[in-house]
């Protein structure tokens, strides 16, 4: 096709080319993507699939993107961030017509939930077959849609963005009210009826799910893909291990060794924090709400404490809860001059966001992109990173290929189950799966081959003995690893 026709919303496509460098040397670090291409391209196991995602625009997830497309299927791609798309990484992939990407670096909000539309919207069709999410956003349009378009056949009444205090929730209102008036109304509902599933990368994603199957709300097959191990031992701590500190130092070139670090959250993702700030040096403190996760943060050598307790002194505050309001405007009003304030969970709800902004006589000062420095009036100032966001993709660039790799595996074997299980009744609507272990473990074995691993053979006399079939799975559905 014409590239002028391809539709795309995209900035600098003159950085394609870099882009498509970047996606070469991807490739070779990601093997599980790699080799799930080999097994399944041959057989085209997605022909004919319409899969639109909602995943952070970058380079990993380019893999992933051309993966499916190599697979047969056809793609449209949004970020689930405003700041995490790394611009040559969209370019390469429109370049190669691979996708239609809508995203780009430091979109408003407006314009993230106008690309998210987009990505949702098909010409000549009523949507996407299936669905690939991070966080939920899509999925929340999508039934948030179908709500109001309920509400509209029975009272003629359209939603008010004005009537919201969220302004994430004004953008999604914004966007239901417009189709509504333009004589789409029922836009959502036959979008939802067409699609078969969602597979959601991320806890904060699959939370939602959970909260909406439990209510009969949910209206699509879903395979939550972070919980399987794979995923959530490896993505969630060794990819935060790696990319918490890769993000403080580029936005900050903050000497992290001897500082006491917070680390709010000490669940997989806060797990994997305190271990790269431990490894720099860094005298680390967690916060904990959870007993158990107490327990395991302090027998691995931290100290435990109340927030309130280490907001005057420590250094670096990282919120990784997957929770809202943990660290807010007064907590930041007492910290010391210069205290950096960072995100690596999921939403940019964590750190109070609004309530430092509107803190009497505050003033922001902008860094550089991504850094901005907030002055109380008492003098003294906060830096905080990306907004709020992910400090780890709006200042450096997320997750290493690898880790990514086994994430995003697993992203495609589900897509794969969900189509090939579209006439079938092994996924029921409003229900949430996981994929099975033997797939999990396929997804690691994937990746075995590149680090020189061997694995050992187990006997049958050994596996009966422990009662597992000898190629496995090798652990029962309740192990925790």
């Amino acid at each position: 096709m014409d590239p002028a026709k391809f539709e795309s919303d995209i900035k600098y496509a003159d950085q394609a080319e870099f882009g498509r460098k970047e996606l070469a040397i991807a490739e070779i670090e990601m093997p599980g993507l790699m080799g799930i291409r080999e097994e399944y391209g041959p057989k085209q196991v997605l022909k004919g699939a319409k899969v639109s995602g909602s995943l952070h625009m970058t380079i990993q997830t380019g893999v992933l993107i051309e993966t499916l497309h190599a697979l047969g299927a056809s793609v449209r791609w949004c970020s689930c961030n405003i700041y995490s798309t790394q611009d040559h990484a969209a370019a390469a992939i429109v370049a190669a017509q691979t996708s239609n990407v809508f995203a780009w670096k430091g979109e408003t909000l407006e314009e993230y939930w106008d690309c998210t539309n987009k990505m949702l919207t098909w010409p000549d069709c009523d949507g996407p077959d299936i669905l690939v999410d991070d966080g939920g956003d899509a999925t929340l349009l999508i039934h948030e849609g179908v709500k109001a378009e309920r509400h509209f056949a029975k009272t003629g009444e359209l939603p008010d963005p004005a009537n919201f205090d969220n302004l994430e929730f004004k953008q999604v209102m914004r966007i239901i009210r417009d189709s509504l008036k333009a004589g789409l109304t029922q836009k959502w509902t036959k979008m939802a009826n067409n699609l078969i599933g969602v597979s959601e990368e991320t806890t904060t994603g699959v939370h939602r799910l959970n909260q909406m199957s439990a209510k009969g709300e949910l209206l699509l097959r879903a395979i939550n893909v972070n919980d399987s191990v794979t995923k959530q031992k490896f993505d969630n701590i060794y990819g935060c291990k790696h990319s918490l500190p890769d993000g403080l130092m580029r936005a900050t070139d903050v000497m992290i060794a001897g500082k006491e670090v917070v680390i709010c959250g000490f669940g997989d993702v806060g797990k994997g924090c305190a271990m790269a700030m431990k490894n720099s040096g860094a005298r680390v403190v967690v916060t904990e709400v959870d007993p158990i996760c107490a327990l395991q943060a302090a027998m691995e050598g931290y100290s435990v404490k109340k927030l309130e307790n280490v907001v005057s002194t420590a250094d670096i505050f990282v919120t990784a809860t997957g929770n809202k309001g943990i660290i807010m405007a007064h907590h930041m009003a007492q910290m010391k001059n210069n205290a950096i304030v960072g995100n690596i969970g999921h939403f940019d709800n964590e750190i109070d966001m609004d309530g430092v902004e509107k803190y009497p006589g505050i003033k922001r000062t902008e860094i550089k992109a991504q850094v901005d420095r907030y002055e109380f009036p008492d003098g003294h100032g906060v830096i905080i990173l990306a907004q709020g966001r992910l400090l780890n993709l709006g200042c450096a660039t997320g997750h290493p290929s690898f880790v990514m790799s086994c994430s995003f595996a697993n992203q495609a074997l589900a897509q794969i189950d969900l189509w090939e299980n579209k006439d079938t009744d092994k996924y029921a609507k409003g229900k949430v799966y996981k994929l099975p272990k033997e797939l999990d473990e396929k997804v690691a074995k994937l990746h075995l081959g590149a680090l020189n691993a061997e694995l050992t053979d187990l006997s049958q006399e050994q596996a009966d003995y422990i009662d597992v079939p000898q190629a496995g799975p090798f652990k029962h559905e309740l192990y925790r690893y």
